[in-house]
């Protein structure tokens, strides 16, 4: 077995990557959240110039990677590798949106966990040797999503829903730099607990959150006091409950650290988010905005990022399935 090999589910990499830029943009709903000064670009215009809405989202994907390529001082023929992904059928929203730039491209689904992924397999592939630079991004729009997934089940919107964000995260990972680094890397596994509610996305999360998060404690001999801030996304109010109820069952205590990017990027009081945020695009904004700004500050020295995904389709749906869920784990930290 290969020595980066921690337990059974976690990597410790030999040699961290760094986090080289990132970037982040927002719609209006987001821009009158708590986290707006965190955001690079803000826009009024759901459309973000464009004729429809999976076009605008194809725009914010290649506006993310820009930004962040401007601020690394890169152009698209430095970067090895893209992984990107979002919600939309064949990820036409990534794949539209980075294809005239002509760099290697994985396209990738994980649902709202997408952000991790994207983080993890850009970290692996760095520390194994087959890239100086790669860059990892998602992003989901509000209306691509109710479009695709809500309204095939009706309008209504019960207490446990949650919020789709209109938003996209970029960030660039190097062989090379001053940090923060990524240093451990845990694969979910697909966790289902027969949740079938798609208005009920916490509930379904939830335990592949917990699954994934007592595999890396386990992996690492470390608990949440090891850490000064763990961070979940998109699990909302309920799925971040469920969270830290499955721990106290197990007798550790969440309370102190742990927050979830789903509560974090709307004022749940003052805007009608229901139960909190959802979408590839919350999590990834959260990170790329509010997560790594607070690292290079100095708010925090060691992290824990865990987006959770819901792996449904309409179809799935339609033919009485549940709801299987997963969550992808990156430590990052400002020492390497």
């Amino acid at each position: 077995m290969n020595s980066k090999r921690i337990g059974r589910r976690t990597v410790a990499l030999q040699t961290p990557p760094s986090v080289l830029s990132f970037a982040n943009i927002g719609g209006r709903m987001e821009g009158q959240g708590p986290l707006a000064k965190y955001f690079d670009e803000l826009c009024d215009d759901s459309f973000f110039g464009e004729k429809t809405w999976e076009k605008a989202e194809a725009t914010m994907q290649r506006r993310v990677l820009r930004r962040a390529l401007e601020q690394a001082g890169l152009k698209p023929g430095d970067v090895d590798y893209v992984l990107a992904g979002d919600l939309l059928n064949q990820c036409i929203g990534s794949s539209f949106g980075l294809r005239e730039l002509g760099i290697p491209f994985f396209g990738l689904y994980g649902a709202c966990s997408t952000m991790g992924e994207a983080l993890a397999l850009a970290s692996l592939l760095i520390d194994g040797g087959f890239a100086e630079t790669v860059a990892a991004q998602a992003s989901s729009h509000f209306c691509t999503a109710e479009r695709q997934y809500r309204m095939p089940y009706g309008s209504q919107r019960s207490p446990t829903a949650q919020w789709t964000a209109t938003a996209a995260g970029c960030t660039f990972l190097s062989a090379q730099g001053p940090g923060p680094y990524i240093t451990h890397v845990t694969c979910g596994r697909i966790v289902d607990q027969g949740i079938t509610d798609p208005n009920n996305m916490g509930a379904a999360m939830a335990p592949a959150a917990y699954d994934t998060l007592r595999a890396f404690f386990a992996d690492t001999h470390t608990g949440p006091a090891d850490y000064d801030a763990i961070f979940t996304g998109d699990l909302g109010e309920l799925g971040h409950e469920i969270v830290m109820d499955l721990f106290r069952q197990d007798g550790v205590d969440m309370t102190r650290n742990y927050e979830d990017c789903g509560m974090l990027l709307y004022d749940r009081d003052r805007q009608d988010m229901h139960a909190g945020g959802s979408g590839c695009g919350c999590s990834a904004a959260v990170f790329n905005g509010y997560l790594l700004t607070g690292l290079k500050q100095g708010r925090w020295r060691r992290i824990l990022f865990a987006p959770t995904g819901a792996l449904l389709s309409p179809t799935s749906s339609f033919q009485g399935e549940s709801i299987p869920g997963i969550c992808h784990l990156v430590c990052v930290s400002t020492e390497r």
